[in-house]
């Protein structure tokens, strides 16, 4: 599986894998099931892992980049949980990404890339990525 096929739907839990596309929306395969879904563009919106980008004071860090340097890192500084305080949260992302621009990334963003984290780490999808890309 390819990084590129990994979406986040809003208003949908969790990450998907692109399946196939139709004019007026698309198909999702569940990573877990294996089951497909058919998610309208009318109602939801697509964002493929490779094209979200995390604000840094000097220009912009890929989503990849970062959720590769969390799992490069991971024992070293473990991650921490996605309910975790906001403080919690702050103080593990200024280790991973110390020059993020703290203004513009909000808790609320760093609680979703540690629950997309462990969502790709629990299905062991950094090592197939990591192999895929090599």
């Amino acid at each position: 599986m390819k990084l590129e096929d990994i979406i986040a739907v809003s208003g949908m839990p969790g990450l998907y894998k692109l399946a196939g596309s139709r004019p007026n929306g698309i198909i999702v395969e569940d990573l877990d099931s294996g089951k497909r879904k058919f998610v309208p563009n009318r109602k939801h919106q697509f964002s493929p892992l490779e094209t979200i980008s995390i604000f840094t004071l000097a220009d912009t860090e890929g989503l990849v980049d970062v959720l590769r340097k969390m799992h490069t890192l991971k024992d070293e500084i473990p991650v921490v949980e996605a309910n975790a305080s906001n403080e919690e949260l702050r103080d593990y992302f200024l280790k991973v990404l110390p020059d993020h621009d703290q203004s513009r990334v909000f808790t609320r963003d760093i609680k979703k890339m540690v629950k997309w984290y462990q969502f790709l780490e629990a299905r062991d999808l950094f090592n197939v990525i990591s192999d895929e890309e090599e």
